[in-house]
């Protein structure tokens, strides 16, 4: 008898158990929307956790807390709830598929899958054929996916079904002009900024095409209205210079370019290496052939097969070594006097002594006005010129250093013609030594000469 009434309540209590599980798990799902749209992102995860504890196939509590991860930004974990919401289908799900299939394509692209994304965009073209948005979408990712016939398919729809949004006569615009449809191009980009006065890629591009075909006055004007956009704003910058170089205009060319370099500061960025680029060609056009180099050492020393810079080093070998000449090969006497001009004349010392060293030479040097400062060794440089192929290493400047301190000078000067290692130059760090490699030397060179 007693057994029974134990089976009897275990039966009855199991049987509570599933009650209460099936019927609290569904209200569980209907609270998770409601606390996912008042931003309760916490409650949203620990609800839809606990019932995919229980109830691990529940679409909506999959869904919901891919929703709560893609809220918090947690865009890798989200896509994992999202990916198992797909494979199991929203089909009859109180889920809207358009939305989500929306946010899935956003999540691949975020994720760098583009060719999910495009499945997914394709699939929304296939759900919701009259929506321009998702032909735009899927023409950009064909465009970086180089597929760029396809491309123009789904643009020219965009456009099509939506004129009046600029971005998509823009990207159609941009594409036509990279496939050289010159006049094509151009009306796709007089709409796009007809459609909207703020699109900064139509004002670059059709820019473009205004330099190309030679009108520099228009196209400066259309490239200064891109420069509202940050993301052309560099992109024109350059564009300007190039106007600027084809009008014989180098004062203006120099500053656009100069101040793309100093903008960015990153000299590897590609843009930065573009603008040296132009700089160089601007100071060849003028011929300032020892200016241009400089900026063509700069892109070699970072990226040796950058365009024709190895080539144009090459060509102006002959140049370079016309500069350097005489500082290479003058006797000791001569180069003595020649490094006493270039301190005095290039670098505005005054110079008190002059000794010739191994390789190269040193000077003894007062800043400014040597009766005024004569008799305080603050005002003291020693300055060392090095004539060696090799690069200068950190022992010279170890050596330089010990010196300093032997004669109570508290800065020193290395120079060479030809380059400082980076044992060198990580050692000068934060010292007392400034290095002054073969492009000052130039300059000084050109000052004295």
């Amino acid at each position: 008898m007693h057994e029974l009434i134990i089976v009897l309540i275990m039966g009855n209590t199991l049987l509570i158990f599933f009650m209460v599980k099936y019927m609290v798990v569904p209200k569980r799902i209907e609270i998770l929307p409601k606390l996912l749209a008042e931003g309760n992102l916490q409650g949203v995860i620990k609800s839809a956790l606990a019932i995919i504890a229980r109830q691990p196939t529940s679409v909506e509590a999959h869904y919901y807390l891919g929703m709560a991860y893609l809220a918090e930004k947690r865009y890798s974990t989200a896509l994992i709830e999202l990916k198992f919401v797909s494979q199991m289908g929203v089909m009859g799900r109180a889920i809207p598929e358009i939305d989500f299939r929306q946010t899935m394509a956003q999540l691949f692209m975020r994720c760098n899958q583009p060719e999910e994304a495009i499945k997914e965009y394709l699939l929304l073209i296939r759900l919701a054929p009259e929506r321009a948005e998702f032909y735009y979408q899927a023409g950009k990712l064909f465009i970086e996916r180089n597929r760029l016939d396809t491309a123009k398919q789904y643009l020219y729809k965009a456009v099509e079904l939506d004129p009046h949004d600029s971005r998509f006569h823009c990207e159609l615009g941009s594409l036509l002009y990279q496939e050289h449809q010159t006049q094509e191009a151009k009306i796709e980009l007089e709409r796009a900024i007809q459609t909207s006065q703020h699109n900064g890629q139509a004002y670059f591009y059709l820019g473009k095409l205004l330099k190309d075909a030679q009108d520099y006055a228009t196209a400066l004007q259309t490239f200064e209205q891109a420069l509202q956009s940050k993301e052309y704003r560099i992109k024109a910058l350059i564009e300007r210079g190039i106007c600027y170089i084809a009008l014989d205009a180098m004062d203006k060319a120099v500053f656009e370019l100069e101040l793309v370099i100093k903008t960015l500061g990153d000299e590897t960025h590609p843009d930065s290496l573009y603008a040296r680029y132009f700089l160089g060609a601007c100071y060849e056009r003028f011929n300032q052939i020892d200016k241009a180099i400089a900026q063509w050492d700069k892109i070699y020393a970072i990226k040796q097969h950058f365009h024709d810079v190895g080539n144009k080093l090459v060509q102006y070998a002959d140049y370079r070594y016309d500069i350097l000449k005489d500082y290479l090969n003058y006797g000791e006497k001569d180069f003595l006097a020649l490094c006493k001009d270039m301190v005095s004349k290039g670098m505005g010392f005054t110079v008190q002594d002059t000794r010739a060293i191994p390789n190269g030479s040193e000077l003894l040097v007062i800043e400014g006005n040597a009766l005024k400062h004569e008799s305080n060794r603050d005002a003291y440089r020693l300055i060392r010129f090095y004539r060696i192929q090799e690069l200068v290493h950190e022992q010279l400047v170890y050596t330089m250093l010990a010196d300093l301190k032997r004669q109570n000078i508290h800065q020193g000067i290395i120079i060479t013609n030809s380059g400082f290692a980076k044992d060198a130059i990580d050692y000068a760090k934060a010292r007392s030594v400034e290095l002054m490699d073969k492009d000052k030397l130039i300059t000084l060179l050109q000052k004295v000469q």
